[in-house]
């Protein structure tokens, strides 16, 4: 067998009993039906719902991505944190639209939430780092993400004293943690069924609230 026959060959998603997405009952706005289908990733013990794959885009429309964790939803947006510093913030300031994408294939689900993101604010920002555990912090404090590495030694050195730094100051917080909001414009759910085709629903953003319908397949 090849390896694309090996590919083909693969189930899509693992268990029969996928839920039933039954759109007519869906909220008035994405981010409570994201919440629910959340929790319910949580509750069927899904490995790091809270995972997502953010998509971003430098000034010349070079695409990076890379899986981080969601801090929280409101009605502001999709929350997330990195240093400003760093690629995301970097392709962030140039450019600030950006993807979220969850996929949940337990479930057989993913929703993809698009938009813009900017900064919360250095209060937000502040207590985001703050809300970290010690080991956590010193990594943030490090500070050197994506850059050139010697050796596992430099980065030891590094992590030791900045660990030394959080321990001895509860209160530091790195001058570049970002809390980020991404403000979706819309938002996609997808969800698989055992058998037939699958189902889109899409929220899009209007300026007197939001509206929302299928898409084909």
């Amino acid at each position: 067998m090849t390896f694309r026959e090996r590919l083909r060959a693969l189930p899509a998603f693992g268990r029969p009993g996928l839920p039933v997405f039954d759109t007519a009952a869906a909220p008035a706005v994405p981010h409570d039906l994201f919440v629910a289908w959340l929790e319910q990733a949580i509750d069927a013990g899904i490995l790091a719902p809270q995972a997502a794959t953010l998509s971003t885009a430098d000034a010349a429309g070079r695409v990076h991505a890379r899986t981080l964790v969601l801090k929280d939803v409101t009605a502001d947006g999709w929350w997330f944190a990195s240093q400003s510093s760093g690629p995301k913030g970097r392709d962030l300031a140039a450019n600030p639209h950006a993807a979220l994408t969850f996929f949940w294939p337990e479930l057989g689900r993913q929703v993809k939430v698009t938009g813009t993101a900017a900064s919360a604010g250095p209060e937000a920002s502040r207590a985001d780092f703050l809300a970290r555990s010690d080991l956590s912090r010193a990594s943030g404090l490090v500070n050197r993400q994506s850059e050139p590495l010697g050796s596992p030694e430099e980065y030891a050195d590094a992590f030791a004293e900045a660990l030394r730094t959080v321990t001895a100051d509860p209160e530091l917080a790195a001058p570049d943690w970002t809390a980020y909001v991404l403000a979706p414009t819309s938002v996609e759910f997808w969800q698989a069924p055992d058998d037939g085709p699958h189902t889109r629903l899409l929220y899009t953003a209007e300026a007197d609230g939001w509206s929302k319908g299928l898409l084909w397949p």
